[in-house]
């Protein structure tokens, strides 16, 4: 509670402050995104159809590095042992101001364009059900205008582009961190697709995952079982003690699996077999012991089943840490730049998509057009690899309204707005809302300052960051 009375105090002073004061020329990067809008369509709708899955992204990042290098900034690709990660950067000297970009897309989430039944593209292809194709272009041209700003103000400070890989359980920007590619940024301004515009200062959840493989020996299942010990059944075994512990964790836990690997025929014993498995919490620290007990489960079942295990630890992200003074910033010029309206077409669209919801949204039509009261002590359900860099450095994000209100991320109606003219005007939304932002941190470096002091203070003087993937290679095919 100290922590968030200190941020609250903040965050009251920043809302009572009244309409955001124009920076000389921040008009002018308003009119940039603007001038440049059915461009930058273009371009999300481009990785929209690339739907390349994490780290296997090799179009939309040499999209949006050509885009930015064409803009002016110099390009530096294949950072941190990631061939489709890279850092694009313009200006010199401080503040460094990082606007992050994701271009990943989902498996399985393959669908057309603004429509309202499910046809997918390509059968059980990937789709971009998150939004990233639109995360990754509003992030250019946040950049693109903020460049253009510095440029024309001749005000001092570095922007940089982040094309982080792999957000998606591939935990891109966490090698990217450990590489020391974050060690001089001030701050950090993002934003992420969803079904509102809202600025409030959120956390997430912290998520382990990872691939547990069992070797057994294969046998006839019918003439000589006797001889064959069944990866399957331990990947069975494991999951069955996972399952069990499910009474015996926090209720905001979440263990989930499926198993990608199960053998090859009914009459054959499999003597391979594999489970991939994500396990989240609100709390890193506690999420640790979770983890070590689904580890000691995983190799209990091969002690049963006389296999034995081996695990590819994939990804191991953070639970976000917010900075309530950044978020009141972003906030400020969210609502400065205000929400959108549908056209009619939209609007059509936007009915018939809800109607294919499991349950009726609680989130009206409409609610496009505005921005969201700032809330504070939210906890999301998902988990984002930007967590780490959050812990790193002082970081603010936002959402905008990309998706119909009520469509969840990870879903096919997701994809279908994604790839129509609702998610672009979402996007623009943010690109203006993260230019304004990074105006502000250049303009007057008090608030850097201000976003430091509470940084410092949540993290505490002893705290030291460490990730179990300190000694792990980025799991380049974790998707193939």
């Amino acid at each position: 509670m100290r922590e968030l009375s200190s941020g609250l105090v903040v965050l009251v002073v920043l809302l009572a402050g009244g309409a955001v004061r124009a920076q000389p020329g921040d008009a002018g990067a308003l009119a940039d995104i603007d001038a440049k809008r059915a461009h930058y369509a273009d371009v999300a709708h481009q990785i929209w159809g690339f739907a390349e899955v994490g780290y296997q992204e090799q179009k939309s990042s040499a999209l949006l590095q050509a885009e930015l290098k064409a803009a002016g900034f110099d390009v530096k690709a294949g950072v941190a042992d990631i061939p489709t990660a890279f850092v694009a950067t313009f200006g010199a000297g401080k503040p460094v101001v990082a606007i992050v970009g994701e271009f990943d897309a989902l498996p399985g989430l393959s669908q057309q364009a603004s429509e309202p039944s499910r046809k997918p593209i390509v059968a059980e292809g990937p789709g971009h059900g998150c939004g990233h194709n639109l995360l990754g272009t509003g992030a250019l041209a946040a950049a693109v205008a903020v460049k253009d700003w510095l440029a024309s103000s001749r005000h001092a400070g570095t922007v940089r582009y982040y094309g982080t890989p792999a957000e998606e359980g591939g935990s891109g920007k966490v090698f990217m961190v450990r590489a020391g590619l974050f060690k001089d940024v001030d701050t950090v301004v993002t934003w992420h697709p969803g079904d509102r515009n809202d600025a409030s200062p959120a956390s997430s959840l912290a998520n382990i995952n990872a691939k547990f493989r069992f070797h057994g020996i294969a046998s006839h299942a019918a003439v000589a079982p006797e001889k064959g010990r069944s990866a399957l059944d331990a990947v069975e075994a494991m999951d069955y003690m996972v399952n069990m512990m499910r009474e015996h964790v926090p209720q905001e836990t979440r263990i989930h699996y499926i198993i990608t690997r199960g053998g090859a025929a009914p009459n054959i014993v499999p003597d391979f077999a594999e489970a991939y498995y994500y396990a989240r919490e609100p709390d890193m620290r506690i999420l640790d012991g979770i983890w070590d007990r689904i580890v000691e489960a995983a190799k209990g079942a091969a002690l049963g089943t006389g296999t034995t295990m081996e695990l590819e630890l994939v990804g191991a992200v953070y639970n976000v840490l917010p900075n309530v003074y950044l978020s009141g910033l972003m906030h400020k010029n969210l609502e400065r730049v205000g929400g959108f309206s549908y056209t009619p077409e939209e609007q059509a669209f936007a009915e018939q998509v809800r109607k294919t919801l499991a349950e009726e949204p609680t989130t009206p039509l409409g609610s496009e057009a505005q921005v969201q009261p700032t809330r504070l002590g939210v906890v999301g359900s998902a988990s984002t690899d930007l967590a780490d860099v959050s812990w790193n450095v002082p970081t603010v994000s936002m959402t905008a309204a990309t998706f119909v209100p009520g469509v969840p991320t990870h879903s096919w109606q997701a994809t279908a707005c994604a790839g129509g003219t609702i998610g672009v005007k979402g996007m623009i939304v943010a690109a203006k809302s993260m230019a304004l932002t990074a105006i502000d941190l250049f303009s007057d470096p008090s608030h850097i300052e201000k976003a430091r002091a509470e940084f410092e203070q949540k993290r505490g003087p002893n705290f030291v960051y460490k990730t179990r993937l300190a000694d792990r290679k980025p799991a380049l095919d974790y998707r193939k």
